[in-house]
């Protein structure tokens, strides 16, 4: 894969829009994409991604939506909604746990939404099992299984961690979607993630876009720390 700055996603884990947009402003001209998680959606809502929309930047919207069909199709929806200049979200996140009529209803209303409103139809991914819990033996197995039911339902893809990467890469091709949270740069702490990974890793065992919070928004200069990933990725890249 060629090094794209979209590689990287910076995870705006913050408390209100004033600091994402200091954040946002901090790595103009090194990242390009953000997520938008229930953080700093609960606190200021679509108004920070109609921020990075006008910004130009490209959203990843991480709700993990899991509730009865109907209220996720609403949700999935209204999400796709949110535009600013023509352009909507890239990306939004579903739970596995919702079931396969959850999902194939997500992915109806996301094609539903999209054509009627005239904007690029968000990918829709499938959260497998969160990097937050310890490593069991089940899990690989929990994973393919979670990955099946998305592509089942006609979804673009999962979030995984890089240590069930590899597995879903060769089971599922190369255009099924990775995206891989739990990224610690080397000598990063892993906080209260169990599953972690570095960014070169994460690209080599097949990981699409990367998730990095903390290393960078705690970092004294994020800036530099987003630099440090991107250089990471690159080799990667070169590497695999």
């Amino acid at each position: 894969m060629t090094v794209l700055k979209s590689q990287l996603i910076v995870a705006l884990d913050v408390a209100t829009l004033d600091e994402a947009k200091r954040l946002v402003r901090a790595l103009e001209g090194i990242v390009d994409t953000f997520k938008v998680g229930s953080q700093l959606f609960t606190a200021s809502g679509p108004e920070a991604v109609r921020y990075l929309l006008k910004e130009g930047k490209q959203v990843f919207l991480d709700l993990k939506f899991h509730d009865i069909p109907h209220t996720v199709a609403s949700a999935v929806a209204a999400a796709i909604s949110i535009q600013e200049g023509g352009r909507g979200i890239m990306m939004c996140t579903l739970h596995a746990l919702g079931g396969l009529e959850m999902l194939e209803a997500a992915a109806q209303a996301a094609r539903k939404e999209a054509q009627a409103t005239g904007v690029k139809r968000p990918l829709l991914v499938v959260i497998t099992v969160l990097t937050s819990e310890a490593k069991k033996d089940n899990i690989p197995r929990l994973v393919l299984e979670r990955c099946a039911l998305a592509k089942h339902a006609g979804l673009d893809g999962v979030v995984a961690s890089s240590q069930e990467a590899a597995l879903i890469r060769r089971e599922f091709g190369k255009d099924f979607v990775i995206v891989t949270p739990g990224i610690r740069p080397k000598g990063s702490a892993a906080g209260d993630q169990k599953r972690v990974t570095t960014p070169a890793d994460a690209i080599v065992k097949g990981s699409d876009f990367l998730v990095v919070g903390r290393p960078v928004v705690e970092a004294p200069d994020p800036a530099a720390a987003a630099k440090q990933i991107l250089e990471e990725i690159k080799q990667a890249n070169l590497t695999s």
